[in-house]
């Protein structure tokens, strides 16, 4: 059996079909959106809810827990070149959920953007967790 390899008439003419193509897993844009979440200050992962009740302490079973340095939960759907998202953040209190979520969505999908050239289509977020942080964490005198 002789295999032979096509070759295009007008080496100029080359098509996209003939230089094949660049697939992005579904998993390589969660991490990308998680690390993006992680870049805006006042957001962070929320811990898994049961029955609507957060898990607390089920960090030490390797499951996530609600913090600002904890990536959250994130879902995505690649479809050719768009995105669609599903996130499950946490919001540090008493920031404005508003503003935070408009902030996330703007930079997560800047940064899908920036490194995978797909482009975000719908970046639904859910805010499962409100964390406090005190005062001498952040820096701030009482």
């Amino acid at each position: 059996m002789t295999v032979t390899a096509r070759r295009p008439r007008d080496p100029e003419a080359v098509g996209i079909a003939e230089l094949g193509r660049i697939v992005i897993a579904d998993r390589v844009v969660e991490k990308i959106t998680s690390q993006a979440v992680l870049e805006i200050p006042d957001a962070g992962g929320a811990a898994p809810r049961v029955f609507g009740h957060a898990m607390p302490g089920a960090g030490h079973l390797g499951i996530r827990r609600t913090g600002l340095r904890q990536a959250p939960k994130t879902s995505a759907d690649v479809d050719g070149d768009v995105v669609y998202l599903d996130l499950a953040i946490s919001v540090r209190w008493p920031a404005s959920i508003g503003q935070i979520t408009t902030e996330v969505r703007d930079h997560v999908r800047s940064r899908i953007r920036e490194l995978t050239g797909l482009t975000a289509a719908e970046i639904r977020i859910t805010v499962a967790g409100l964390i406090t942080v005190p005062a001498a964490v952040e820096g701030r005198q009482p």
